[in-house]
Formats: structure tokens, sequence, C-alpha cells
């Protein structure tokens, strides 16, 4: 008989989900237990949040998100990101996946969480638009160039979404044991960089900071080899871009990305796209 049960925290679960993992994503190295324990345990938001699947003690499917903070309208409020979602070979057709995700968001909703957020790919978009109730935001831009991009300061106009770091969820963001995060203060902002395409690409994103924040990370690896930069995000509309950027064409990119989001405080509102300041450090792409 199928259970669904709250997911785990201890060494062996955590290994579970890392056999999961390599069982669905065969040649995917990321998921090893030292990963999921950073991203699941020493997230300073909160342990994450989702549910296992089981079949007479066996792990059939496991879907989680983690906690995050974001300003929602000028508003501070809890949110959940997301992120891993898998279904053993064995169990895939028997719609566990959306079983798993209507009882996180559930749960969620009683833990007082202001709603979720996520990037997802063209083949996932559709099934969380119309299983699952999200809006789809906008896509992502893709830009590459050189130089900065410049730093939202929203104390004007309030953003629809942002997330909201402090110092400790920075330095946690950057210790990914799977790709460390490099951060170095430059002028008014600081600078956030990422392996993303070999030593050539990085990814880049800025963040306004308040001056009396100063996240204890180190930038890791030293300067990257290139100047050149990829930005993956959005800026609200009325916010000028910097130059020096160009948009990669559809036709090279591996699958758009999608900010979807559904409200779990206001059931059906949805976000104004156009004030939306979100970047590759706000889920786990890098």
């Amino acid at each position: 008989m199928m259970q669904f049960v709250p997911i785990g925290f201890d060494q062996p679960t955590l290994a579970e989900y890392s056999a999961l993992f390599s069982a669905c994503f065969p040649g995917t190295d990321k998921f090893t237990p030292e990963y999921i324990a950073w991203l699941y345990v020493q997230n300073p938001d909160g342990n994450a949040f989702g549910f296992d699947a089981r079949e007479d003690g066996v792990l059939a499917a496991h879907y989680v998100c983690i906690p995050a903070q974001a300003r929602i309208d000028g508003r501070t409020v809890r949110v959940l990101l997301s992120l891993n979602t898998a279904t053993h070979p064995r169990f895939q057709g028997q719609g566990l996946f959306t079983k798993l995700a209507a009882m996180t968001f559930d749960a969620a909703a009683g833990a007082g969480f202001e709603g979720v957020y996520g990037v997802a790919n063209a083949n996932s978009t559709p099934g969380f638009i119309r299983k699952l109730g999200f809006q789809l935001v906008r896509p992502l831009e893709a830009l590459v160039g050189v130089g900065r991009t410049g730093a939202v300061d929203d104390s004007a106009r309030p953003c629809a979404f942002e997330r909201l770091w402090t110092t400790q969820a920075l330095e946690w963001r950057c210790a990914n044991p799977h790709n460390p995060v490099a951060c170095r203060r430059r002028g008014d902002a600081w600078q956030f960089h990422a392996r993303a395409f070999g030593p050539w690409i990085h990814a880049y994103a800025e963040l306004a900071l308040p001056a009396d924040m100063s996240p204890a990370t180190p930038a890791t690896g030293g300067a990257p080899l290139s100047p050149f930069r990829l930005y993956l995000g959005l800026l609200p509309d009325d916010v000028k871009r910097k130059g020096g950027y160009a948009s990669i064409p559809q036709r090279l990119r591996p699958s758009p990305l999608n900010l979807i989001y559904r409200s779990l405080a206001t059931p059906g509102s949805h976000l104004d796209h156009k004030r939306i300041n979100f970047s590759f450090l706000d889920f786990d792409a890098y």
C-alpha cells in the first residue's frame, strides 16, 4: 500500500534521496548526500518542506521545497521555492508528483507560508499551471555580455516579488557544495558569480544590500577567467538595463525557463509580471 509521509532529515534518509535521484537522473552528479544535507538541513531560513511516497517502505517518489524570505509588494513574507521532484521508474505514471505537491502546499498554507515560487522548463510548466494552479509569471531573460547589469533599489516603488536575502542566507547560498558562488563588493552593490559554461561564461547577479551587510564569503576560486557573464533573471520594466548585454537566441538555449508562482494566502491572486526582481541566486540553476 502506498503511504505518504513528510520528508526526513536523518543521514540514512538523505542517502535514500541521493539514490533516488541517481536512479531518476543517471549521469547527474549533483545530488550527493552532502549537497542534499546543505540544501535540506543547513538553510538558515528553515528545513526543507515536502512529502515522500513509500510503498512497503520503498521510496517511490519525493517532492521538496525550501523556505525563503521574500518581499511581495513591500511586505516581508515567508515563501517556498519549489525544487526537487523525483519518481522512481517503477512507480511512474501514477500521478505521485501531483499528489505530493498538493499535500505539500496544503501543509505549507497551514504553516503560514505566503506562496510558492519556482522556475520551470518548457516541459514542466504546463503541468504546474493546469494541475497545480500556478501562474506563469514571465519567461526569464537570458543575456550574455560584459560589465554591470544593475542592482534594484525598491525603496521608491516596491517590487511585486523579490527574494529577501539576509547575511546568513547569502553565506549559505554561496557555500553550495556542488557549485560555490563567489561574491565581492563593487561600489554600491554586491556582485555574485558562479560557474555556468566552463571557465568562459559565469552566471552573474548584483544585489543592492544595506551598508551593514557584509557576507563573510571569500571570492571562491579567484576572479573568473573570462569577462563574459550570463544574466538569467528579470528586472522590473521601469529599471533601465545596463548596456553590453545581448539576448541569447531561443534556438541556442537548452530550454526556456519560466518563473511560476502560486499564492497560498490568497488563492488565485497573481503577481504583477512587470515588477519582478529575480536572478540566478534566487533558484537552483547554478
